[in-house]
């Protein structure tokens, strides 16, 4: 709910946008010319925050959306399916659960413009601070520029492997594919020389901005990813970038798991490292209930608008919910469902309109039928990815609410910040990384960490931990937080089957580079298998 346009000088911001033409990474030959003069330069805190308000707005952009479906729908965690016609989009979902998509795709293409867009905005405003004078409040917001910059390559690339490094606006001598391992590197060198000057506090200040905990959690990430992305294990590593988190006391484990994702929460959320804040009105883009609610819940939900939600569970995933202590599986609506009072949600349709197989006298005649979400999902017409678009096929899959719907907005837009590293991830990576090798700290052990995470679930404790019990518990916490392909890659677990998907060749781990980009940038390489 929080958002940076409570720390943002309007004043500022308009200045500094008029300077700055937002462009991709094939187009970074523009000369910049500011509108900063002397006279107006940023030298406060908040004069700073004001002006670097651009890169934020750019990078909300695809985690309320494309990014977040790229990452759940590539997955064994979520499928968005065709109804009857209706969401095939030209197979723009359905080819990327399957495994199958092309470089026509356009969520792979939107995230590329939101890495490079954002990239060159960090690189525009560092151009434009060039002449500002040396300051504490100069060189915290530069360091937090470079950290936006390097998250930013770290998506880039996960999501595409070799990309190019542009770190100088205007430079266009480097455009050309850089080896994955050259990327880690240079993310790698970008955030351990930006932590010394990144605030090491946690809280409404820094609320939506890099800190030294996002530039710990970043490295402790691509650490415990090293072996697949460079060839070499980081485990060890991994470890000390968790340990530099946990001993900061920044961070912890919120009592309430579920009230986390809620339309109000915000910077007292001591779970998030770093978050992404959207409202209805000033920071818009992040809309997950209308993928995910059922169209019949909207009077229960008090929703402005009616939700699609064409975005189901599979149920072997939600099968790793086992526990029936546990808090986190109330997140998912399965089974009859209920109004707050109590009251069934019941459906006034027809026979046929209930289920188009029906083949009785009266086709037309009125039934009432209470909803209920199915556990299996079964696809009419596998070419065209549809289940049929009847009220019972409308009902198969069971549906996530992890990030309730926000019933205060006049449209889709929902205030619930979307975090993108938390504390919890922090211990299970940790937990991983010794079961991977790495030596124990601080008196911690696998089943230990563990055993917190699941503690503030409320679920019963292990006994003993193995490195698919860390999957599955990582399943459990980070449900529909877009590290699932990210983890089943990592636990070799990427090309296994789940629906009517088949495809195992693992060069799909990686997306391919858009072809528009490829049309306007010859220097780049397509990845091998597109």
């Amino acid at each position: 709910m929080n958002n940076l346009k409570r720390y943002i000088k309007p004043g500022l911001v308009a200045l500094v946008m008029a300077a700055i033409y937002l462009s991709g990474c094939t187009k970074l030959d523009i000369t910049p010319k500011s509108a900063l003069t002397p006279s107006i330069f940023p030298t406060t805190p908040a004069q700073y925050v004001a002006a670097t308000g651009p890169i934020y707005t750019s990078f909300r952009g695809a985690p309320g959306r494309q990014y977040w479906l790229l990452q759940n729908l590539s997955t064994d965690e979520n499928v968005l399916v065709a109804r009857g016609g209706n969401w095939l989009d030209g197979g723009t979902y359905s080819t990327v659960n399957l495994h199958t998509v092309t470089p026509d795709n356009g969520m792979t293409e939107t995230c590329w413009q939101w890495g490079y867009g954002t990239i060159s905005l960090c690189n525009q405003v560092l151009s434009l601070f060039d002449a500002t004078p040396a300051s504490d409040a100069k060189k915290q917001t530069l360091a937090e520029i470079k950290t936006m910059r390097a998250l930013s390559y770290f998506y880039l690339m996960d999501l595409f492997g070799n990309v190019p490094i542009s770190k100088k606006f205007g430079d266009t001598t480097n455009l050309g594919t850089q080896p994955r391992a050259t990327v880690f590197a240079f993310i790698e060198s970008e955030l351990l020389a930006q932590i010394p000057d990144l605030s090491a506090t946690a809280g409404v200040t820094t609320y939506g901005r890099p800190t030294k905990g996002l530039a710990y959690a970043i490295l402790a990430k691509m650490y415990l990813n090293a072996q697949y992305y460079i060839g070499t294990p980081r485990y060890q590593d991994a470890v000390t970038m968790c340990d530099n988190i946990i001993k900061g006391g920044q961070y912890s484990l919120d009592a309430d798991y579920l009230g986390m994702f809620k339309p109000n929460n915000g910077p007292q959320i001591k779970d998030f490292i770093f978050a992404v804040p959207y409202d209805g009105v000033q920071a818009q883009g992040q809309y997950y209930a209308r993928w995910t609610i059922n169209p019949n819940l909207k009077n229960k939900y008090k929703m402005p608008y009616t939700p699609d939600g064409p975005v189901y569970t599979y149920k072997e995933y939600y099968a790793l919910f086992n526990d029936a202590n546990d808090i986190r599986k109330k997140q998912y609506l399965v089974g009859k469902q209920y109004n707050n009072d109590g009251t069934p949600i019941n459906i006034t349709t027809t026979n046929i309109g209930l289920d188009a197989s029906y083949s009785g006298p009266n086709p037309n005649a009125t039934v009432v039928h209470q909803l209920e979400f199915t556990p299996d999902i079964v696809w009419k017409n596998n070419a065209t990815f549809d289940i049929g678009n009847d009220e019972l096929a409308n009902e198969e899959g069971y549906r996530n609410n992890k990030f309730y719907p926000d019933s205060l907005n006049t449209d889709r837009n929902q205030g619930n910040d979307v975090p993108m590293f938390r504390y919890a991830d922090v211990l299970l990576e940790k937990a991983e990384a010794i079961l991977r090798g790495a030596t124990a700290t601080n008196g911690d052990s696998p089943l230990s960490l563990v055993n917190q995470v699941r503690a503030r679930a409320k679920a019963s404790p292990l006994a003993a931990v193995t490195l698919q019990d860390i999957l599955d518990e990582r399943g459990r916490e980070l449900a529909m937080e877009m590290w699932r392909r990210n983890d089943m890659i990592r636990f070799g677990q990427f090309e296994k089957s789940w629906g009517i998907k088949t495809d195992a060749n693992p060069a799909k781990r990686i997306f391919p580079i858009p072809r528009p980009e490829m049309q306007l940038n010859p220097k780049l390489t397509q990845n091998p298998g597109y």
